[in-house]
């Protein structure tokens, strides 16, 4: 099998981590910033002179972390079928090369 198959399949993998890697990054920052978010719908209430209830604001922050695993689910999907292709593809050269 030449290099170039090896090379393909070692990119895919890479492509793949770094596309984990940055949804991850943006769901840390999205979890980092929901004490920011609970303070601004506090705020928000209290200048509409609204209670602040705490069934509202997780309904909010359930909302913006569903959207985040949305993204990181995706990217690990795509992960997936991109290295199994990757995968597979070796394998077939491989067999080629070995039968």
């Amino acid at each position: 099998m030449n290099n170039s198959e090896y090379n393909k399949a070692e990119n895919a993998v890479d492509n793949t981590e770094n596309s984990l890697k940055n949804a991850a990054d943006n769901t840390k920052w999205k979890v980092e910033e929901l004490a920011d978010r609970a303070k601004d719908y506090i705020n928000e209430k209290r200048a509409n002179d609204e209670e602040a209830r705490h069934e509202d604001w997780l309904d909010r922050a359930k909302n913006n972390v569903s959207d985040a695993w949305d993204n990181v689910k995706d990217k690990a999907n795509e992960a997936w079928e991109k290295t199994k292709d990757a995968a597979e593809d070796v394998k077939a050269e491989w067999n080629k090369k070995t039968n």
